[in-house]
């Protein structure tokens, strides 16, 4: 059960835990899809405290509990909050649990979601924090694999771009580790996945590390793209070497097998052209949508309705 539990890491949900939500989850895309209207949540408050921009995460957060029929407050820009005055992230929370049910929060520092749940009384939900993870996006990859795929277990899964600073990349290896599944990771080798990332799932799944993303191409079930996080280099001149190291193409997508899927969690810079968006492996803007539902379901699962 998820009844008042928070979710700062996807290690803190079994494996019954993410079955549960994606049964959930059907259940709010059926009720989605028909036009439903729902009050689970009527009376309940979640509030978003977003130190960092979101589009998609932050909209589908606040969208899922208004389709609930809840309530939502929202701090979307921390410029105009008490953080600029100088308050503390957990007097922020301490004060925010007064008014809400659950807490949504996005940070830059690794480990900010964590420390915000320390403070809290209420659940806390990890919207993202610096490099660490992000446990609700790698939820939605999940569940977009297993409703596009038809399935998990049995995929190849190429992962390219920054899978340094991604930290889309980092929760969602911790999750495949529990299938079997082959993966190989592209990246230039200033942003290759980080050590304690990789020693966490060494030995749990079959990896192949490289530069070079073609060979990889025919034999991939599920091509997951990210951007390079251009937030997080400290160097700029670094980021502009590095822009644009892979961009995928109708090229590029006519080499991948028929049923194969490309997924990104969004947003793109430049490494998908818009000339994919309407081929059949392209399911980017498919994934962004089941992030309703599935936050649906967890947030419903986590109120204990």
């Amino acid at each position: 059960m998820l009844k008042n539990r928070s979710i700062i890491s996807i290690a803190d949900l079994s494996d019954e835990d993410i079955n549960e939500i994606f049964t959930e989850a059907d259940k709010m895309l059926e009720n989605l899809n028909s036009g439903q209207k729902m009050n689970d949540m009527e009376s309940r408050i979640l509030a978003t405290l977003f130190y960092e921009p979101s589009t998609r995460t932050r909209l589908s957060f606040e969208s899922a509990m208004q389709r609930l029929g809840g309530s939502v407050i929202s701090m979307a820009d921390s410029k105009t909050s008490s953080t600029s005055k100088g308050e503390t992230l957990a007097d922020t929370v301490r004060i925010v649990e007064s008014y809400s049910d659950i807490i949504v929060i996005r940070h830059p520092l690794e480990g900010a979601a964590l420390l915000a749940s320390k403070f809290s009384s209420k659940p806390v939900i990890n919207a993202g924090d610096g490099s660490g993870e992000h446990p609700t996006q790698t939820l939605i990859d999940l569940y977009t694999i297993r409703k596009e795929s038809g399935s998990i277990d049995g995929k190849t899964i190429t992962i390219i771009g920054d899978l340094k600073y991604g930290r889309t990349v980092h929760s969602l290896l911790s999750a495949l580790a529990r299938y079997r599944v082959n993966v190989n990771l592209v990246s230039p080798e200033s942003l290759a996945l980080p050590k304690h990332v990789y020693n966490e799932i060494k030995g749990r799944l079959k990896v192949n590390v490289s530069t070079d993303l073609e060979p990889f191409l025919a034999q991939t079930d599920i091509l997951y793209v990210t951007r390079i996080q251009k937030e997080r280099f400290t160097d700029k001149n670094e980021y502009a070497r590095l822009i644009g190291s892979y961009k995928i193409t109708g090229r590029e997508a006519d080499m991948l097998p028929s049923g194969a899927i490309i997924m990104h969690p969004l947003p793109r810079v430049d490494e998908i052209s818009p000339e994919v968006d309407n081929r059949e492996p392209a399911k980017y803007f498919r994934q962004a949508y089941y992030g309703v539902p599935v936050r649906m379901a967890l947030i419903s699962m986590i109120a204990g309705e």
